[in-house]
């Protein structure tokens, strides 16, 4: 199906359904006596009606926050095909009415609204995409939208075929630039940073199974190449995250090793930076960006170059979770002042009311940007015992969400 001819999305007469939202759905995952009661309640609804689209989405999204991803999707695909609207509410659901147009696909695939939306008494409406925007007549009454959908090849092409679908909405639409969006690939973050003041983005090259082994061969007869596709290099499928098939190529020869073990066609390449610290340690931060305004969502502390929050030891390390403590405390006046041109650049050149990045300082004091990304996944879920100083950031990152929907809702 085409996205000229792709049928507008519809309301089913019931209005949307309800879904509880994946900020609560994550918190069932921690507790595992409260999952089994809801996870309970929801199989006697589709017992009842296998036709529960609400129902259905939930158990799809705990299917993906257990692991269980193809069978999630299919089971997502099937609630949308019957009803591709769903309200969450929070608090008491008498604030703004924000409607987010979202795309099928894993947790990743999207703005992850509901969770910045935590602690707030705001009306969350999903509406699920089939090709272009619907009739704004057709849905829910709401004060404010959100384009939701995140990069991918995927979501480009959705992306692509939505652009200006947003200009004479009736109501104001946050992150509206979809062509922006679907350029917001590895390549296309790298070369709207080139040059960027203050930052360091390396340049990622997509190559096939038969270009990688040609740049192989290239270096081993010790041909020149180019400064992004020199070894040693870090590759990684393309669409992969949180490290899916990430590794680092020291040597040509690494490819014997790394090519057999994956099944995809098609790579990302990109010069290997060295960004530890004298200490040897390596940090990331992902840093988020709204109405222009950089607020620090993590700081994963690591032994490895390879960093990510889950596989850092945060948890198991009283002085990684000091240090970032130290961060969340000092960012305004130590880190955004260290590097204000350098944010400020990336602010210029990805220019959207809702985006985050991936980051971290190199040796000689840049910024070092590693991907940028409206879908990229922040929350309030980790532990308060173990994270006191969370909640607070959160917080305030959370209520800069929200005014920033609330000014444009109220924006003539």
């Amino acid at each position: 199906m085409t996205l000229a001819h792709a049928p507008e999305p519809r309301l089913a007469p019931s209005g949307p359904a309800h879904s509880l939202g994946v900020a609560t759905l994550m918190r069932l995952i921690q507790v595992e006596a409260e999952l089994a009661v809801v996870w309970d309640g929801l199989m006697a609804r589709l017992a009842a009606d296998e036709a529960d689209a609400g129902a259905l989405l939930d158990v799809s999204t705990l299917l993906q926050m257990s692991g269980q991803t193809e069978k999630a999707l299919e089971l997502q695909a099937r609630a949308i095909a019957q009803q591709p609207c769903y309200r969450t509410v929070h608090g008491t659901g008498t604030g703004l009415r924000i409607l987010a147009f979202m795309t099928p696909g894993d947790l990743m695939a999207n703005t992850p609204l509901d969770f910045l939306l935590e602690g707030s008494d705001a009306e969350l409406t999903l509406c699920y995409l089939d090709g272009r925007a619907p009739d704004p007549e057709r849905l829910p009454p709401h004060d404010v939208a959100f384009l939701a959908v995140g990069q991918s090849d995927e979501g480009s092409e959705l992306l692509r075929g939505l652009q200006g679908a947003f200009d004479n909405w009736p109501v104001p639409v946050l992150n509206a630039d979809a062509a922006l969006i679907a350029d917001f690939s590895r390549e296309g973050v790298a070369g709207r940073l080139a040059d960027a003041p203050g930052v360091l983005c390396p340049g990622a090259v997509r190559l096939d199974r038969g270009a990688l082994i040609q740049l192989a061969m290239r270096a081993e007869a010790a041909e020149p190449l180019e400064a992004d596709t020199a070894f040693p290099l870090i590759v990684r499928p393309v669409g992969s995250h949180a490290g899916r098939g990430l590794q680092k190529l020291t040597l040509p020869g690494d490819l014997v090793t790394y090519l057999p073990e994956r099944p995809e066609a098609e790579f990302y390449v990109s010069p290997f930076v060295d960004y530890a610290g004298p200490d040897g340690l390596f940090r990331k931060l992902r840093v988020v960006f709204v109405a222009g305004r950089p607020f620090l969502s993590h700081l994963a502390v690591s032994e490895h170059w390879m960093v990510h929050y889950l596989n850092a030891g945060m948890a198991e390390s009283p002085a990684k979770r000091a240090e970032e403590a130290e961060l969340f405390a000092t960012f305004d006046a130590g880190f955004c002042t260290r590097h204000a041109e350098a944010l400020a650049a990336v602010c210029r050149r990805l220019p959207l009311d809702y985006f985050g990045i991936d980051c971290a300082e190199t040796k000689d004091g840049r910024l070092l940007v590693f991907e940028a990304d409206v879908a990229l996944i922040v929350h309030n879920i980790d532990p308060p015992d173990l994270y006191p100083y969370k909640p607070p950031a959160m917080t305030r990152l959370f209520a800069a969400v929200l005014e920033a929907f609330t000014e444009r809702a109220h924006a003539t």
